[in-house]
Parts: structure tokens; C-alpha cells; sequence
């Protein structure tokens, strides 16, 4: 069944699919050692606070994070559902994407980057479990 995307029923199913994934040894999704809080405006379900930890997307804030992002309902759902990265480039160049603190670790994070086939696997996951807005 899909869910909305960022409702409590979509973070937990994709906590399954990261501990799936970690029991398969995949690599995690985002690149381990990286904290980051973000801030998602606009939602259907209003804003929420998620966080990337251990390689991990998660619901809430964490103190130990550097750097906390705050980004439109519209741009998340373009880049973690979709895989448009352009909306996220796109989106910070023009302000819409609002960085607070450590910005070398949100370039660190992205630096990284990751096994292309792995990233398309997630991608794809990720759109089975999110319902269309």
C-alpha cells in the first residue's frame, strides 16, 4: 500500500527498507558519518522534521547534527521520490532551499555520492511505497 509521502506510515516503511537493506549488506542510502537535520515546508501533512544519521532518513530532529536544511514539500518529493537531483541544484541556487550551519558537510555528503545502480534501486523502492500527491 502507498503512503503519503513523510506521514509517520511512510517514515516506517522506509526504516523497513533500510533495514532490509543493511541485513542484505547493502550500503546505506545516504553516506554514513553524515548528520543532517531538514526541515520539509508545505507537506500535506504540514511541515515536518526528519534527519539523516548513520545513513539513515529518520523522523525528528537531532542535536548532534552541523547542518539543517529547510526545503519545500514540492523540492524533497522531486529529489528523494522522483531522483530529480536538477529540482534540489535548481531549488538552492534560486533560495528556495535554506542552509543553517555547517555547509562542508552538506557538500561532504554530496561529494560522496555513491554506487549509481544502488541509488536507482532505492529510487525505485521509493516510489512503490509513495502514494501520488
Amino acid at each position: 500500500m502507498p503512503y503519503t509521502f513523510l506521514s509517520d506510515d511512510w517514515l516506517t516503511e522506509v526504516k523497513k527498507l533500510a533495514d532490509e537493506a543493511a541485513a542484505a549488506g547493502e550500503p546505506p542510502a545516504f553516506p554514513p558519518g553524515v548528520e543532517l537535520n531538514m526541515v520539509v515546508t508545505g507537506g500535506p501533512e504540514g511541515d515536518r522534521e526528519l534527519h539523516v544519521s548513520d545513513g539513515v532518513f529518520s523522523g525528528g530532529l537531532i542535536d548532534t547534527a552541523p547542518t539543517k536544511l529547510t526545503v519545500p514539500y514540492s523540492v524533497a518529493r522531486a529529489m528523494f521520490v522522483e531522483g530529480n537531483q536538477q529540482a534540489g541544484m535548481q531549488a538552492f541556487m534560486t533560495g528556495q532551499i535554506k542552509v543553517e550551519g555547517d555547509m562542508t558537510k552538506l557538500m561532504a555528503m554530496q561529494a560522496q555520492g555513491g554506487d549509481p545502480a544502488r541509488a536507482a534501486e532505492v529510487q525505485k523502492r521509493l516510489q512503490e511505497i509513495t502514494a501520488p500527491d
